[in-house]
Parts: structure tokens; C-alpha cells; sequence
């Protein structure tokens, strides 16, 4: 009897387990774009465009290897409007009573699923270097969940940047080499792009017509949407940028969008790419000579590191894991991440990118937008729905634990030591914002100073039962005590002044 095979937007490998265990000649492959999995949230037209795009081409490669296939689009007049819907609409065409597929990367998926009046059977993505079971079992007994001693294991299991069991260069972690500020000089390349076809190009016209209210801009439309793209662009990746990509990975500057960046995360995130062939391409390129050890292991660090650990807490957590929200912070996302006028210039040049790249690199999203909106007090959750909603990189599994844990400490610690906070003098530090800003970095108190260094103090104060025993965090509180009391005093006042100007949605 027919079997019907679900291959997910996100699933777009020719190694998936479920295209692995089924048969060509009895089975059918189920695709579908349908309106729950671009609505849930308002996802950014450009990402939603790249991942019905990477369908449509994924579904003719599977059809030229032989598969039976059924593909619902978007405008289909059946369309059903949810996968279930299409599951069970095939269902009743085929006869089928059994579904076989990989387990989808959302818990609001695998619940929809797990409730059809079918019978599914869910395998597993070994897609990724540790399985679920895995992260449970290392995870088991340990008070805390710290990455950096995943991250070993992981090296440790594939042999990565290892010599026997002792990781090359003596040392697992180059971190503090890779905080380096640009030469003024400086030339970066950009990732490799590439022109719409006719198949991309007939999606553009789609996305333009049913979420061109949503916030991003769709064209010009750049991304790769297929296996031989995307492995083009992890070739000039490794040759043109991977070289400085450790010494700059932390810095921002105005108008560079990717320095030094990969900008493949939305391949390997829909199975475009694959995480081990990612890494074996960097840890070649090092082996070679042409790219130093502190680029090499920083770029492989994110991949079977932070990518695989934050997978990992978002399993091992459950679904309850989106709701936290530790430091019970209410209030609303500003309108200025939308793109309401701000003379922050900092958090207008991050989210200028993110509405017109969909892109945003690691640090502009923890320390800036993320920064801000813990600084702020907002809402965790309304948080995480706009990074799920506006990078295309974003899949829950991904964006919960760094948005919720890592950025916005809405887990208590489960994923970060501490909270990921600061004023003014690290993003001055780290880029050029603040040389280009209406607000004073320097200045601590005052109309003109920069709102983030009162908001930092503000943090700390409210926060002071939670945090001030936390060893990472001494030092700030140790400085904050040794304040003129007038001067405190003077710094609360900023913030509320601000936080108030906020809540009034006023141009801050």
C-alpha cells in the first residue's frame, strides 16, 4: 500500500532520512507551500520567497530521480492551507493510511502532526552531528548546560580540528583572538549571488502579491535556491572571506552588511547544505594553508558548536521552552523594529539590514537589537516572534534558545551564565556606530547620552536580587555601588525618562 512521504520546506536534502527509508516504487513524496507556514508569523517576503522557491526546484530534482511526487502550491484552488490539510487531502486521494517522514525542527509541527488520523512515523534528522538522544544523554546529570564543553565533544566525535584526542594548536577556543576592530582600509567581499530564473522569478510575483504588507524588502533578490548554488557559495565563502573571518567576526560597521560573514546559515538551515560537508570545506581550506587557525575554528565553532547545542536545548526543553520569561519583562516591542524612525544609529543601521537583507550577523543581533530589548524590558516572546519572523535563517529550533536564553535571558540561565548586557562603550568598541550618532557614547547622563549606558545601570538596579551573587557580574555591581548616590540617582531618572518616552512610542 502507498505510503505517503512529507518532505518539509526546511527538508530540502537528498539525504533525509525519510526519502532514505521510503520506496520509489510504492511511494508518494508530499510537498506543500501552504498559508499556516507562512503566516504563523509574518515572515519576511524575501525568506519565505527563498523557501518556496528551493521547494518548487527541490521537488523537479526529486521527480528526475524518479519519485512519485504530489506538490501543492501556494494558489492551488485545493489547497488546503495547512500540511496536516494536504496530508490528509492525499490521503483520501491514495487510499494511504501511513505517513513516513523526518521529524519536523518545531514543536508546533510535530504536535499537528502527531494528532492526524493517520498513522505517522517520525524519524530522525541526521541531517545534524548529534541526535537528539545524545544532547539528552550528555546533558544528563550536568548543572549546567555550557556549550563550550558540548563544543568539545563535538570536535572529539568528528575529528575536527583535532590531533588524536588533543585539538590542534593546543587550544580548543581562539575567541579572544577574533575581536578585532577593521583597518580603515579595509575591503570586504560579499556573498556570491545570484539571478532569479524563471522558476524564482514566477515566486518572486507570487510573495510580491499575497506579503508585500510584510516588513522586508523582497527583491533584489540575491539567495541561492538550490544544491548547486548554495555549494557555490560555500566555495567563495572559504576562499574569499573565510581567511579574516575570525579576526572580524564581532566587528559592525555602517554599511557593511556581511564583512567577513558566511551568509550560508539560510542553506544549511533548509538542507541546502549540510553541516559536516560545511565544516570538512573549512578544516580543508586550513589544512591547505590558506586560512589561519583562529578563522577555521571560530567559523566551525558556530556549526557543530552553538548550532548543535542550541538544537539540542531547544529538544531537550519540550514546547513550553517559548513561554519563559524569567525576568518578567511586559513591555511591548518598540516600533522601531519595524522601522520607525530611531536616532539611535546603531539599532537603525541593524534594522535597515534586517528589512533589506533579511540578514543580520550575530553580534548586531545579541548586542544591539537583542541588548536593547533586554535593557528595555520587553516582552521575551514578542522578542522571539520578530527574529522568527524577519531573518531567513530563522527556524524555532535555531531562534528560541538564542533569542530566548542566550539573548533575552528568558530561561534563567540555562543557556548563558549571565545576561548578555552592556552600555554604549562595547558596540563603540566594536563598530563605527556611535561616530555617526545623534546620542553621546560618552556622555552618562543627559538628554544627549547614549541610552543605552543609563539603561544598563537601570538593568542592573531592578534586577539587583537576581543578579548580584551571579561571579560574571560583581564587578559591575561593585561599580555601581561606588557611584555618588546624586549620580545614580541622576542615571534612574534618564533611563525612566527614556523607558516612558518608549512606552509613549515616541522617536527615541
Amino acid at each position: 500500500m502507498t505510503r505517503l512521504i512529507l518532505v518539509l520546506g526546511d527538508q530540502l536534502s537528498e539525504s533525509l532520512t525519510a526519502l532514505a527509508s521510503a520506496d520509489k516504487a510504492r511511494d508518494l513524496v508530499i510537498m506543500a507551500e501552504v498559508a499556516a507556514e507562512t503566516e504563523y508569523v509574518a515572515h519576511h517576503p524575501r525568506k519565505i520567497a527563498l523557501i518556496l522557491s528551493a521547494m518548487r526546484k527541490f521537488a523537479a530534482r526529486l521527480r528526475a530521480m524518479g519519485w512519485g511526487l504530489a506538490y501543492t502550491r501556494l494558489d492551488d484552488p485545493e489547497n488546503t492551507g495547512s500540511v496536516s490539510g494536504e496530508l490528509l487531502r492525499r490521503a483520501s486521494e491514495t487510499g494511504a493510511v501511513e505517513v513516513l517522514l523526518t521529524t519536523p525542527g518545531e514543536w508546533r509541527l510535530i504536535q499537528e502532526l502527531q494528532d492526524l488520523p493517520l498513522a505517522v512515523r517520525f524519524l530522525p534528522d541526521a541531517r545534524f552531528v548529534s541526535r537528539r538522544s545524545d544532547f539528552r544523554n550528555w546533558a544528563k546529570g550536568r548543572k549546567q548546560l555550557r556549550m563550550e564543553w558540548f563544543y568539545r565533544e563535538m570536535r572529539r566525535k568528528t575529528g575536527l580540528l583535532m590531533e588524536g584526542d588533543r585539538p590542534v594548536g593546543g587550544k580548543w577556543n581562539y575567541d579572544m583572538e577574533n575581536r578585532k576592530v577593521p583597518p580603515k582600509d579595509a575591503v570586504f567581499p560579499v556573498p556570491m549571488r545570484f539571478e532569479p530564473d524563471a522558476i524564482t522569478e514566477e515566486v518572486l510575483a507570487c510573495v510580491e502579491e499575497r506579503f508585500g504588507e510584510h516588513f522586508g524588502t523582497l527583491r533584489p533578490f540575491w539567495f541561492a535556491t538550490d544544491r548547486v548554488q548554495a555549494l557555490a557559495a560555500l566555495d567563495h565563502f572559504v576562499s574569499k572571506a573565510l581567511p579574516w573571518f575570525g579576526d572580524y567576526q564581532d566587528a559592525m560597521l555602517t554599511g557593511e552588511r556581511f564583512l567577513n560573514h558566511a551568509a550560508i546559515s539560510v542553506y544549511l538551515n533548509i538542507g541546502l547544505l549540510e553541516p559536516m560537508e560545511v565544516c570538512r570545506a573549512a578544516e580543508a581550506a586550513w589544512r591547505a594553508g590558506r586560512v589561519p587557525l583562529n578563522s577555521v575554528e571560530g567559523f566551525i565553532r558556530q556549526i557543530i558548536g552553538w548550532r548543535e547545542y542550541v538544537r539540542g536545548i531547544y529538544f531537550l526543553e519540550g514546547p513550553g521552552y517559548t513561554t519563559r520569561n524569567f525576568l518578567e519583562h511586559d513591555r511591548e516591542l518598540p516600533p522601531l523594529y519595524w522601522g520607525a524612525d530611531t536616532r539611535m544609529h546603531c539599532l537603525a543601521e541593524a534594522v535597515a539590514q534586517t528589512r533589506d537583507e533579511a540578514y543580520a550577523h550575530h553580534i548586531q543581533r545579541l548586542m544591539v537589537t537583542g541588548n536593547f530589548a533586554l535593557l528595555a524590558g520587553v516582552d521575551p516572546q514578542q522578542v522571539h516572534e520578530w527574529y522568527l519572523a524577519v531573518y531567513a535563517d530563522a527556524f524555532e529550533w535555531v531562534e528560541a534558545p538564542n533569542t530566548l536564553g542566550m539573548s533575552q535571558f528568558a530561561d534563567g540561565g540555562l543557556v548563558a551564565s549571565k545576561p548578555y548586557v552592556s552600555g554604549g562603550a562595547y558596540i563603540n568598541r566594536m563598530s563605527d556606530y556611535c561616530k555617526r550618532c545623534f546620542y553621546d557614547v560618552q556622555a552618562k547622563t543627559g538628554p544627549n547620552a547614549c541610552p543605552f549606558n543609563a539603561l544598563y545601570w537601570h538593568f542592573l538596579d531592578r534586577h539587583r536580587d537576581r543578579f548580584a551573587d551571579n561571579p560574571r557580574m560583581g564587578n559591575a555591581y561593585r561599580t555601581w555601588d561606588r557611584m555618588d548616590e546624586t549620580r545614580r540617582r541622576q542615571i534612574i531618572a534618564d533611563a525612566s525618562a527614556f523607558l516612558e518616552k518608549l512606552e509613549r512610542r515616541e522617536t527615541v
